[in-house]
């Protein structure tokens, strides 16, 4: 198996007939491609709706679906479809993951393009597709790692700060069709090549959603691993249709209470526990200042709903003691 295809799904079946739809002609073109669905737990019909569009269109040969019963979060709800054929025996192991999520449409040729860059690239452990709106419009795929500088540019949004500190904006440079190489790609398409799974293991399930692919390839690039930015693989990314969180349509929509605390954890996990409190100690005087001037100039207000209070409820209000990793492990490939 040259490539594993993992898909998580929680309530969003009809949007996942759409993934399996836009990748099938390309699935078998490649030949050795599997595709495993899981269902997260979503206590409707989408395991029989599922099922039911993988056997109405054919698609036994390369793709299966699994009922994985409880939502434990999209890292453990990965990690399920992807460590059977990882630990599997060794001429059944793929080469590569691609987890791409349930909001996605992959266009012709995505697939193989990944595929390409993997295959002439060997130093290259881990690489994301270019997203793209359904019109065509690029989204922003190609980031730096979060850190004490970048929260205070994203925060206080003002000119020349965000100049001064333009080398660590989390938004990294990604204008042309050519790849290049970056700190962490967007997780909605990410190809992972496995020695990747054996050096570091798998997700880490103690994020329930959100962040755990900004830790996932952290831990990658401290273990030597290269990230990069594919442009020449294009998917279109529906952004929050599936986790409600991130809505263009809707961008005061109040943020969940795990969101924060998976960036809590991050923060921790990757700055240690007296940096990540300073980060959040400055993080409140930025958006004040930022959110005087949006009052004083009149701009339209773009923040999520009660983002103060909720940033020092779940920074300051609630422990700051982590729960253990959980990190599923890979044995290496025997051969």
């Amino acid at each position: 198996m040259q490539l594993l295809i993992a898909v998580v799904n929680y309530r969003s079946a009809g949007m996942v007939c759409d993934v399996l739809d836009s990748i099938a002609e390309e699935v078998r073109a490649l030949g050795g491609v599997r595709v495993r669905v899981g269902d997260n737990g979503s206590g409707d019909d989408s395991v029989e709706v599922l099922s039911g569009h993988v056997q109405a269109r054919g698609y036994g040969d390369f793709a299966e679906v699994l009922d994985l019963q409880t939502n434990a979060g999209f890292a453990a709800g990965n990690n399920r479809l992807m460590e059977g054929p990882l630990n599997g025996p060794s001429l059944e192991r793929p080469e590569f993951v691609l987890m791409l999520n349930p909001d996605t449409i992959a266009t012709l040729g995505c697939l193989g393009a990944l595929l390409d860059f993997m295959r002439a690239n060997e130093q290259v452990g881990l690489a994301g597709s270019q997203l793209i709106d359904p019109d065509g419009t690029v989204q922003q795929s190609s980031f730096r790692f979060l850190g004490f500088a970048s929260e205070l540019d994203e925060l206080m949004r003002f000119g020349p700060v965000t100049k001064l500190l333009s080398n660590y904006r989390v938004s990294a440079p990604q204008e042309g069709p050519d790849p290049r190489a970056t700190q962490w790609v967007a997780g909605a398409s990410l190809i992972v090549r496995r020695s990747v799974f054996e050096t570091i293991g798998l997700m880490d399930e103690a994020y329930f959603l959100y962040y755990e692919e900004v830790d996932f390839i952290k831990r990658a690039a401290d273990a030597g691993f290269e990230c990069w930015y594919v442009p020449a693989s294009r998917v279109i990314h529906l952004v929050g249709q599936t986790s409600g969180v991130t809505n263009k349509d809707d961008a005061n929509r109040r943020k969940p209470g795990f969101w924060y605390e998976t960036r809590k954890r991050y923060f921790i996990t990757h700055h240690g526990g007296l940096k990540a409190l300073l980060i959040d100690v400055a993080w409140i005087p930025a958006y004040l200042s930022w959110r005087v001037r949006r009052f004083l100039q009149r701009k339209p207000d773009t923040d999520p709903a009660s983002y103060l209070a909720d940033h020092v409820k779940h920074g300051f209000l609630t422990s700051r003691r982590l729960e253990p990793a959980r990190i599923p492990r890979i044995e290496p490939d025997p051969r």
